[in-house]
């Protein structure tokens, strides 16, 4: 398939002047047209009674899915699947399994607790490596001939 670029150069090569102003014009129309979306990962909400209440009321009224209920409160679709599927977060109960999950992990970000991240390891600057010479086109390089072995295999260094 032929991309846009592909086809604005098929058209200055052709020296379609009328053709290529047109583009121009379509391409500026797109550019003038495009907006900006916002990010789809979405920072989630500390999970509480209410919201999960909310989650049930929009699963039950409406057609949404768990991912367009997710969006719309702002939580994680792990979040409204364990509301939805297995009843959590609905009461306050502090002792619930998902609330003392939660505060463990809480304050064991608190405390630093965890895998420690990898050191950074120093880089060295990087060096460009020098370019290959290209063969001119239509010239056939020499290869060695296969039949005599080429010198450098045949030396042993200091033995």
């Amino acid at each position: 398939m032929t991309t846009l670029k592909e086809f604005e150069e098929a058209l200055k090569a052709a020296g379609n002047d009328a053709a290529l102003d047109i583009l121009a014009k379509l391409k500026e129309r797109d550019r003038s047209n495009r907006s900006v979306r916002p990010a789809r990962r979405v920072v989630g909400q500390k999970m509480t009674p209410e919201l999960a209440r909310r989650i049930l009321e929009l699963h039950q009224t409406t057609r949404m899915t768990q991912q367009e209920i997710a969006f719309e409160l702002g939580v994680n679709q792990g979040r409204v699947n364990e509301v939805i599927k297995r009843g959590k977060w609905l009461d306050g109960d502090p002792n619930a399994p998902e609330a003392v999950a939660r505060d463990k992990a809480l304050k064991r970000a608190k405390e630093g607790v965890g895998i420690a991240p990898k050191p950074v390891r120093p880089t060295a600057p990087k060096v460009p490596k020098a370019a290959k010479p290209k063969p001119a086109a239509g010239k056939r390089t020499e290869t060695p001939r296969s039949d005599a072995p080429a010198p450098e295999q045949l030396r042993f260094g200091g033995l």
